[in-house]
């Protein structure tokens, strides 16, 4: 039986101060946060137990309210709204920012209520569970000033809120009327760092937090039709962005069910090479040079890290720091969220070989050096390193781009962005100047085209498939055009598209691949990825369906949530599932409302070349014996 204990998973917003983030729920409710950093155990988890994980609550007391929760605009600062009818408040959660870009344990949560109409009563509940609800706490009272200390770790709430203790953990109630406000600030200062603000001087820090998020969003270049969600969408990968190295975390939270009660429940607080390239073309894309730069500068620190494993000179993901300790473990004490077990932290596809990484990222390091942002002598020699390694090891089965536990297959994506990397480095070489055994590169490069185009192509479905040998689709093919491996009018990838919209797509929304077609590995379902529907919107508008890519853009943001956050899918009742936010799935929002902006804007004759296509298709099958 499903749990009622638990939010929507969509029900939150997401603040944070670039080291770490915390999510805020509809109700006033901070269920999830984690210090000092986005990976850093629990100190709030109540998203992933109810009862056991861990809160900080501010709400009116009673049930007789209504909730609504906004960005205040172009920021991160989060208002969450109660409405009654004695009164109207408001809690504004934000992080102070950190103001350098070097690790910190200082983190700090501010929660300015104030009330607007009317009077109304609130209820301040703290409750921390540290190392994710492992360990216990002694708690310290003080006038309004609470410490929790567990071990090598603390949180401290300063308040003018009176506090009292409930058990080990905080309570406090206050009536404010309408022009009265009052604050609670967590903060994960040792000690002897410890400073009680009043509540001006955090109405000063919010000042500061707003002055600073309207300078960053004005150095957007995009002034295109969405802007609202494209703008919304960099400041959340701007809050999912750890500082002090330029990483960026998938998602900030951990084992959140890609199916409620099901065993697909992943950490995502790791750094994915894919991720951190597909981010820099982004940022590059909306003019945020400084931020692709750090990207830039994170990827480069891997390459020149040297070594060779598993999964070739790169990991396919890291620790924020840049480190590859990610031992994948279970938390059997930890209900996780709805029941969905088991609750995992650490990622133990860490060491799996999946080639598409290497394609993703030389291609966003040409894309930089096209913008001036070009790889110095010891990355250009890293480079290479990396070219020679795939010259000799892109023709093997590997695990592909979902992470699937299945066993590996030569799968048709890899073999894509294998040449994808090939042909980039070529053009690096030939533009820059820079050495390289260019003849050695086309000639591999060549090799693999011939090879997709022979092997990847099924002429029983009429479309690329997912591995050599396959009748399964991939959404992540949905690349080719935009890649340029296709002529987006090419009756082949009209063929594939066509394919893919009638067996992926569902009212618009994209599934990445039937894993009942194509096992996995895992147990269960799961529903739509909202990044393959992104990608599908950018594959339509290439291949001149313009219109049908715009229809299906608005009808996708219609599933964002209330604060225009996505996770990583959608359910069958239009619920948002997986880690949220996720990065991934705002990187191709961004990507694929520049490329139908672009579409929209010039008439480019396409769709009258695609149509003459898709006449010569139907001829062609009419004149086709049928297939047993």
């Amino acid at each position: 039986m499903v749990s009622t204990k638990y939010p929507e998973i969509a029900d939150h917003g997401l603040i944070g101060d670039f080291q770490t983030a915390a999510l805020v729920a509809r109700d006033g409710t901070i269920d999830w946060f984690c210090a000092p950093r986005f990976d850093s155990p629990s100190v709030f988890a109540a998203l992933l137990d109810a009862d056991k994980g861990g809160r900080c609550r501010i709400a009116p007391i009673g049930t007789g309210y209504k909730t609504r929760q906004i960005y205040l605009p172009d920021t991160a600062n989060l208002v969450t709204r109660f409405m009654t009818p004695d009164g109207v408040g408001e809690v504004i959660d934000f992080m102070p920012l950190v103001q350098r870009n070097t690790p910190t344990p200082r983190h700090r949560i501010a929660r300015l209520i104030r009330v607007v109409r009317g009077q109304l009563r609130f209820l301040l509940e703290c409750e921390p569970r540290f190392d994710y609800a492992r360990r216990d706490h002694d708690l310290q009272l003080r006038d309004s000033e609470a410490v929790f200390r567990s071990n090598d770790q603390q949180l401290a709430l300063v308040s003018d809120f009176p506090l009292t203790t409930a058990g080990n953990d905080i309570r406090g109630e206050q009536t404010l009327r309408a022009g009265q406000g009052a604050f609670v600030m967590l903060d994960s200062a040792p000690t002897q760092e410890l400073h009680r603000p009043g509540i001006g001087e955090v109405e000063q820090l919010l000042q500061e937090s707003t002055d600073f998020w309207h300078s960053w969003v004005k150095r957007s270049t995009y002034s295109g039709r969405w802007r609202e969600m494209v703008t919304r969408s960099a400041i959340t990968l701007k809050l999912m962005t750890y500082a002090p190295t330029g990483g960026l975390v998938a998602a900030p939270t951990a084992a959140l069910p890609e199916q409620v009660g099901g065993e697909r429940n992943w950490d995502y607080r790791f750094t994915w090479i894919r991720d951190a390239a597909f981010s820099v073309e982004a940022l590059l894309n909306l003019g945020f040079v400084d931020e692709a730069s750090a990207f830039m500068v994170w990827l480069y620190r891997r390459l020149t890290e040297g070594g060779e494993g598993p999964s070739g000179p790169l990991k396919i993901m890291y620790r924020i720091d840049g480190s590859s300790d990610l031992t994948e473990e279970s938390l059997p004490h930890l209900e996780g969220y709805r029941g969905s077990r088991p609750v995992r932290i650490g990622n133990g596809a860490g060491d799996q070989l999946q080639l598409d990484i290497y394609g993703e990222m030389v291609d966003a390091l040409y894309i930089a050096q096209r913008k001036e942002l070009k790889a110095g002598y010891e990355g250009w020699r890293s480079l290479l390193r990396v070219f020679d390694w795939l010259i000799e090891h892109w023709d093997q089965p590997e695990e592909g781009i979902w992470e699937t536990r299945g066993g590996r297959r030569p799968f048709v994506y890899g073999r894509l962005m294998s040449w994808v990397a090939l042909d980039r480095a070529i053009r690096m070489a030939n533009e820059d100047g820079k050495p390289a055994d260019v003849n050695r590169l086309a000639g591999a490069r060549d090799a693999i085209y011939q090879q997709i185009s022979d092997k990847g192509w099924n002429p029983r479905v009429r479309a690329y498939s997912q591995y050599y040998g396959s009748d399964v689709l991939d959404a992540s093919l949905l690349h080719m055009p935009r890649v340029n491996f296709v002529v987006p009018s090419d009756a082949r990838w009209i063929e594939t598209l066509r394919a893919m919209r009638r067996e992926l797509v569902s009212d618009s929304l994209v599934y990445r691949y039937n894993p009942s077609a194509s096992p996995d590995g895992l147990a269960g379902s799961e529903g739509t990825f909202s990044l393959c529907t992104f990608w599908y919107v950018d594959a339509l508008a290439r291949s001149g369906y313009i219109e049908e890519a715009r229809l299906t853009f608005e009808k996708m943001l219609t599933y964002a949530n209330h604060v225009g956050l996505f996770a990583e899918e959608i359910g069958l009742t239009g619920e948002q599932l997986g880690n949220f936010p996720q990065a991934f799935t705002h990187l191709a929002l961004i990507n694929a409302a520049i490329t139908l902006n672009d579409r929209l804007d010039r008439d480019s004759g396409i769709s009258e070349i695609v149509a003459r296509v898709e006449d010569q298709i139907a001829v062609s099958r009419a004149t086709l014996a049928p297939v047993a």
